[in-house]
């Protein structure tokens, strides 16, 4: 190839030129189309030579299969028994869901307070157990029972001053105290969500606060811990999803 002089005229200045790609490059394009149109033929239509598949039987392929699913859906539409277990499986899930929602319910837990400042942890405190939490709200503000149970106790208990103890299904006890005014009576059955009390100061109290304690098998747990492994975050002041309808039906 000879080369050009400058002063030669360029015939092809001012147009852009398109790079031709090296034949390897061309061959391995055309090898991968017939790979895979080979492969995509194979698979719809079960042929041994890809190459004879054409768009028209692939097309036809596709009328055919809409045709049979048709055909399927009137012989379903037209049969009772196949629309009978239809219905029976409706039925089953919505009993499922039924089921769901009522252990859920009886699981519940919530928290005992709309409102509050969490203003003291579990744990020792003066070189004596805090066996609980302290919940600060106004004076007068009702709080709410976090799980079901049997109250077990409530009226004046020394330090707790006057206070609640409601024992669940499973043995756990759980108790609020230094409140201002008792809504239940020993022996009254609870709902989660059922306003049982009002904040107060009485009993060994440094102001107005709820204190929530938790005996398990006898013995104090951190309410913290045991409430958010049931889906209560006192901390975040988060509880469960189904709360608000159980306080509601509580107060109902």
């Amino acid at each position: 190839m000879r080369q050009r002089l400058s002063s030669e005229p360029d015939r092809y200045r001012g147009r852009r030129r398109v790079p031709t790609p090296p034949r390897s490059r061309y061959a391995a394009v055309v090898t991968s189309a017939f790979v895979g149109a080979g492969v995509v033929a194979l698979g719809a239509a079960n042929l041994s030579d890809a190459k004879a598949v054409s768009p028209d039987v692939l097309q036809s392929l596709d009328q055919s299969q809409q045709s049979q699913a048709a055909t399927e859906a009137l012989a379903n539409r037209s049969d009772p028994s196949r629309a009978s277990r239809g219905e029976n499986r409706d039925a089953t899930a919505k009993a499922g869901a039924e089921l769901t929602a009522d252990q859920a319910a009886a699981e519940l837990y919530v928290l005992p307070l709309d409102d509050y400042e969490f203003t003291a942890p579990f744990g020792v405190r003066f070189g004596k157990l805090h066996a609980g939490i302290d919940l600060a709200a106004p004076e007068g503000t009702p709080y709410m029972a976090v799980h079901g149970g049997t109250v077990t106790a409530a009226g004046y208990n020394g330090g707790y001053g006057n206070s609640i103890t409601i024992r669940q299904d499973d043995g756990t006890e759980v108790i609020y105290a230094h409140s201002r005014r008792l809504l239940v009576k020993k022996g009254d059955t609870i709902k989660a969500g059922q306003v049982i009390g009002e904040v107060g100061n009485t009993g060994y109290s440094y102001g107005t606060h709820l204190h929530l304690e938790i005996h398990v098998s006898g013995k104090p747990v951190d309410p913290i811990t045991f409430l958010k492994a049931r889906g209560v975050d006192v901390q975040l002041q988060i509880e469960s999803i189904y709360s608000m309808q159980a306080k509601t039906d509580a107060d109902s």
